[in-house]
């Protein structure tokens, strides 16, 4: 049934204005006890870590539950001045990209890695959605030490969700594109022609993390929006929300709404990997980028790839088949069992409910409604287990609490609506105050969640918080799912415009962490290992200041004879080896960021003075007590000055032990 044919555009784009409006009633709609299930006593921790998507500031944000304390911001795709990711020497190589250095992305979806369909607190995973790409996160570090660019695609929304032993991380592209060994420069109105949509596998060590680009998928030009993998009985398989099937180019929001149904994709990865192990794929030359951050130097790397092996849909007939679903699906999301699959269409007045046995029947008897450019269609009516009728308006995203049950987030009608997955009964509907995007149960995309407390993501939060200009703050609410009724506890609010998250208890990961790097075990190769190590070197009009810092002091602390125009490398090295004392680096006038250095790390800051002056610096984290005295200064000469490079640390006439000392010229 068409939406649009009952309500007409005009009337859906008033019922999603009116989904915004706060619901009556509801003002102090939460449960007496709510203030003591989110308390969390001072020097007591949080039960849970959650992990939310930052959206256009391209971080990952970190906060406790229940308290909905934040964390931690971890920089992922974005430079980030706080700790210097993108403008230190050792992470700038982390946003190269085939198009050169990107400080910004747009970070939509978080995956955590899983073994046997649980989670297992290794990694997470997070997508940038504007210039394609994965990031690994270390869940020991809470550090990005892996991105790999995603070439034939553009628009990588569907991502990065993984299989059920993190054998891939997937992706699918939003925007379908000529491949890259095709003809880009073609007419816009040649989409059917020319655009292709592809999925990426990317294949991840099950020891170190370490991904590499497997292979891809061509599959037709249509829009994938959101996946999720098979799990138990349908482990192998993948499965992507596709809309756009009219393959329009302009105004979509008209002209990708005109068909009854869009799809949902089902991919047999096993059998993808056996045509390719079989040599079916072809080479196709391009360029990604693939970006490594090394532990034990403390060094980021990029390398640019030259080849990916792209398998086509179209000529292998039996690794991808659509099933119909109601238009303009978002979420795509598997049951606990790996037997249900749920589709969200945005623009249906129900839920439809897939079921992979029947899709398996289906295709063995082979009950097609045609072909899609050459991709079988599934008969609905062969692989629909049933649909929840009148749940709500806008369905969007589905989660589950491995009692049965499924929540799903309804943008328009601004509510979770938890329902039974047996029966497809709806069981309680609670209120989120305005438009709410995605949700998350704890584990709730695992074979056996955590459950317990469900957090909805607003996009918009009208009236929730104190005013903060044009545009206010996005906003959390987190509910309580461990009885019948959904009870809501708390809102908090969030950076960015919150999208996907992911949640795990605290117990798996918080005795994991890592405490401070062994400072033996440093092989940066500018690391000074104690002060009697520090220097200062010159090559040319390059000089390297081989610099520690401990509290509360940096050596050398007063530098001579740089001269305008030289670059200089503070290589600084924290030789602390205690946990939580990590020093700050600044001097004045950088056009960069301030280094945060971490105990036993070494990290660098390069500066090149523009004019000739006293340029004081400085530690900019507090460190002890005597934090501000960690400073010192550095001389700037004019260029071709006869001032020697020297250096010093407590450096008096009478004091023979720390002398003046000469900088060393190579």
């Amino acid at each position: 049934m068409k939406i649009i044919q009952l309500f007409g555009i005009s009337a859906f784009a008033s019922l999603a204005f009116l989904g915004s409006c706060k619901p009556k009633g509801t003002e102090t709609a939460v449960s007496g006890d709510a203030a003591e299930k989110v308390y969390v006593a001072p020097g007591k921790y949080d039960e849970v870590y959650n992990f939310v998507s930052g959206g256009f500031n391209g971080q990952m944000n970190v906060y406790g539950l229940p308290s909905g304390r934040l964390l931690k911001v971890v920089p992922i795709f974005s430079v980030n001045p706080e700790n210097g990711y993108g403008y230190s020497e050792e992470t700038k190589p982390m946003l190269e990209t085939s198009h050169g250095f990107i400080p910004w992305d747009d970070q939509h979806h978080l995956e955590l890695s899983q073994t046997n369909g649980e989670q297992d607190g290794r990694w997470i995973f997070a997508n940038a959605n504007n210039t394609p790409r994965v990031a690994r996160v270390n869940l020991k570090t809470f550090r990005t030490e892996e991105i790999i660019e995603l070439p034939n695609s553009a628009g990588n929304h569907s991502s990065p969700f993984i299989t059920e032993n993190t054998e891939y991380v997937v992706a699918g592209t939003r925007f379908a594109v000529p491949t890259d060994d095709m003809n880009g420069d073609v007419p816009i109105n040649s989409f059917k022609e020319n655009f292709k949509g592809v999925i990426s596998f990317i294949g991840v060590n099950k020891e170190t993390g370490d991904m590499n680009l497997s292979f891809q998928i061509e599959a037709p030009g249509v829009n994938f929006d959101l996946s999720h993998a098979g799990k138990g009985k349908s482990h192998g398989w993948f499965f992507f929300s596709c809309y756009n099937s009219e393959q329009a180019n302009s105004l979509l929001e008209v002209n990708a709404s005109q068909n009854d149904k869009d799809f949902i994709m089902a991919v047999n990865w096993k059998k993808a990997e056996e045509y390719l192990k079989a040599g079916k794929g072809r080479k196709v030359k391009t360029q990604y980028a693939h970006n490594k951050f090394d532990e034990k130097t403390q060094t980021a790397t990029s390398k640019m790839e030259q080849e990916v092996t792209v398998l086509s849909a179209k000529e292998l007939k039996d690794i991808c088949y659509f099933m119909p679903t109601p238009k303009s699906p978002h979420g795509c999301d598997v049951d606990p069992t790996g037997e249900y699959i749920v589709g969200s269409g945005k623009l249906a007045a129900l839920i439809p409910v897939h079921s992979f046995s029947k899709m398996l029947k289906a295709i063995e008897n082979k009950e097609f409604a045609g072909e899609y450019d050459g991709i079988p269609i599934l008969k609905y009516e062969s692989t629909l287990y049933g649909e929840v009728q009148k749940p709500g308006l806008g369905p969007l995203h589905t989660e589950f609490d491995g009692k049965g049950n499924a929540y799903t987030s309804f943008f328009v009608s601004s509510e979770v609506v938890k329902w039974d997955i047996k029966t497809l009964k709806v069981l309680d509907r609670q209120p989120t105050f305005y438009s709410v995007g995605h949700l998350m149960v704890v584990g709730g995309d695992t074979k056996k969640p955590y459950g317990k407390y469900l957090v909805a993501y607003n996009k918009i939060t009208k009236d929730r918080f104190l005013p903060t200009g044009p545009e206010l703050t996005q906003s959390a609410q987190l509910y309580d799912i461990s009885g019948d009724k959904m009870k809501l506890l708390l809102d908090f609010p969030t950076f960015g415009e919150p999208h996907y998250a992911q949640a795990v208890p605290a117990s798996l990961i918080k005795d994991q962490q890592v405490k401070f790097y062994n400072i033996a075990d440093n092989k940066h190769p500018y690391a000074t290992k104690g002060e009697a190590e520090s220097k200062v070197v010159r090559q040319g009009n390059k000089v390297h200041v081989y610099m520690t810092s401990i509290r509360s002091h940096f050596a050398p602390d007063n530098i001579e004879g740089i001269k305008v125009g030289d670059e200089v490398y503070f290589h600084v090295t924290n030789l602390e080896q205690d946990w939580d004392v990590p020093h700050g680096f600044a001097i004045k006038g950088n056009q960069n960021a301030e280094l945060l250095i971490m105990p036993g790390e070494t990290s660098t800051l390069k500066w090149v003075p523009k004019k000739p002056g006293m340029w004081p610096m400085y530690c900019t984290d507090f460190c002890s007590a005597l934090h501000q005295e960690m400073q010192g200064y550095v001389r700037v000469s004019p260029a071709g000055s006869n001032v020697p490079l020297t250096y010093s640390l407590n450096n008096k006439a009478d004091n023979a032990k720390s002398p003046v000392k000469t900088a060393v010229t190579k």
